[in-house]
Formats: C-alpha cells, sequence, structure tokens
C-alpha cells in the first residue's frame, strides 16, 4: 500500500497583492472607506451629524477622502466620498464636510505620513468610557492589543474647531494607534483603511467589555509580561487588516450598491 504524504499545511492568510497604479489603489482605499461606513452604521456609530473616518489618497498624500456631512452612514456609496486638501478645500464632491472632523483628520494626517487612515465617531461604549478619563486596561485577549498602544487626550474644552486644537490631538496620539478623547470619544488610525476600522470596532468593543466587567464586579488585569506578548500577538495592523476582511465579505454582500 503506498504511503499518502501529505502536504504541509499553511496557517496563514495571504497578503493583498500592491496596486499596480494609483486608480486602482485609490479605488481599493475608496471602496473600503464606504464600506466602513456601511459597517459602523451597522455597529450603531451613527450619532447624527457626528463621526467620520478618512483615508489618503494614494497619488496626493496632502489629500485625503471623506464623507459628506449630509449623508447617513448606511447610505454612503464610492460616488459619495469627497476629496479635501489640509487647507479645508473641496475638490471633488458638492457637499459640506464635518467642520470638526476635517480639524481632527487633517492634523494627523499632516503630522503622521505613515497614518493612512483615521476613525472617529461618537459611539456610545467609545462616550462612555471616554467620560472616566482613563485608559483601557488589559482585561481580555482582544483589549490587549491596545495593551501600552493608545493614548488619553485631555481636557475636553469644547467641538474641535481650531486647528491648534487638532494639532495638540495629533501630537498626543504620536506613534500610537488610538486615542480615548476625554469626554467625547474614541479615536483609531492605521497604515491601511482596514486597520483603523477594524481598531475602531475592536476598540469600542473593550470598551463595552470593561464597562461590562467593572459593572458586574472587580476585573482581574493580565499580568504586564502576558498583556505585552498578547499585545504583540493580537494587536499588529497586519492582524487589524485580516479582521477587517470578513466583515468587507460580509457587508459588500448584503449592500452592493456602496459600489455605486
Amino acid at each position: 500500500m503506498n504511503k499518502v504524504v501529505e502536504k504541509p499545511k499553511k496557517y496563514s492568510l495571504v497578503e493583498r497583492t500592491p496596486a499596480a497604479t494609483f486608480e486602482e489603489e485609490r479605488l481599493h482605499r475608496k471602496q473600503r472607506l464606504a464600506a466602513t461606513f456601511r459597517l459602523f452604521s451597522r455597529y450603531g456609530f451613527d450619532q447624527g451629524l457626528a463621526g467620520h473616518v478618512t483615508v489618503r489618497d494614494p497619488e496626493f498624500p496632502e489629500r485625503f477622502w471623506i464623507n459628506p456631512l449630509s449623508k447617513h452612514f448606511s447610505q454612503i456609496k464610492v460616488s459619495d466620498l469627497q476629496l479635501v486638501d489640509h487647507d479645508g478645500n473641496i475638490l471633488i464632491g458638492d457637499k459640506p464636510i464635518n467642520q470638526a472632523g476635517f480639524v481632527i483628520h487633517s492634523a494627523i494626517h499632516a503630522a503622521h505620513p505613515e497614518v493612512i487612515a483615521a476613525a472617529h465617531t461618537h459611539s456610545t461604549y467609545g462616550k462612555a468610557w471616554s467620560a472616566l478619563g482613563r485608559l483601557l486596561d488589559p482585561l481580555t485577549q482582544d483589549s490587549c492589543a491596545f495593551y501600552e498602544d493608545h493614548v488619553l487626550f485631555d481636557p475636553f474644552s469644547g467641538v474641535v474647531l481650531e486647528a491648534e486644537e487638532g494639532r495638540k490631538i495629533a501630537q498626543a496620539l504620536g506613534s500610537k494607534k488610538a486615542a480615548i478623547l476625554q469626554n467625547h470619544g474614541l479615536l483609531t488610525v492605521g497604515p491601511t483603511i482596514e486597520a483603523a476600522a477594524w481598531w475602531y470596532i475592536a476598540m469600542d468593543n473593550a470598551a463595552r467589555a470593561q464597562l461590562l466587567a467593572e459593572a458586574a464586579g472587580t476585573p482581574k488585569p493580565i499580568p504586564h509580561e502576558i498583556a505585552s506578548l498578547t499585545s504583540r500577538q493580537v494587536g499588529t495592523h497586519k492582524g487589524g487588516y485580516f479582521s477587517f476582511q470578513p466583515l468587507w465579505d460580509w457587508i459588500t454582500e448584503a449592500e452592493p450598491d456602496l459600489f455605486n
């Protein structure tokens, strides 16, 4: 009887092939950005006119794509996205944009060239946690993704409408993937739109888990050494990119009109 030789199994996901042209990469980013808004609506991150996600243009890195102020997240399509520059000029699109969103995202994109995308909304659990003025603790494997990789920006000084306030947020963020804006909400960034979007969903979930744990009793944090190890295992931007993929498949199958 012939012996069956099994091929070695591969337990890693295949990374995306880089785009061949600026146009191809631009379409990739805009499609994922539109999908992010649809997903954020499904998660309930759509409080009135608040909330904005941006992605840097691949050909003109001093410009970025953002959602129009007058469009609900659940209805945003690729064709609705607007292109703006750091001076606030709307280069593509004919609708107003969120002024606070422009101030925050413009400052982050200008100060951190490695940041391709940034996300901020007024999610319920993110707002609730931000009111405590504390960093998240490493209470679960998932929350370890943010261990020593997020900052607290305080104090709250009103709606972010001044450029200097945006620069302060960008400076406070430093090289971290996320920030808790005290009495305001959460903000995440990434080297891909997929990572930035996933980290926002994951951070809001971590805030919810800690609020529930503290309401039920006294949580037991994961020790520093283990939390640091776990952060290196689950907190990479590549991991954030791949974690977004099932959501991409789900939302694009459920809502294919976002490609319009």
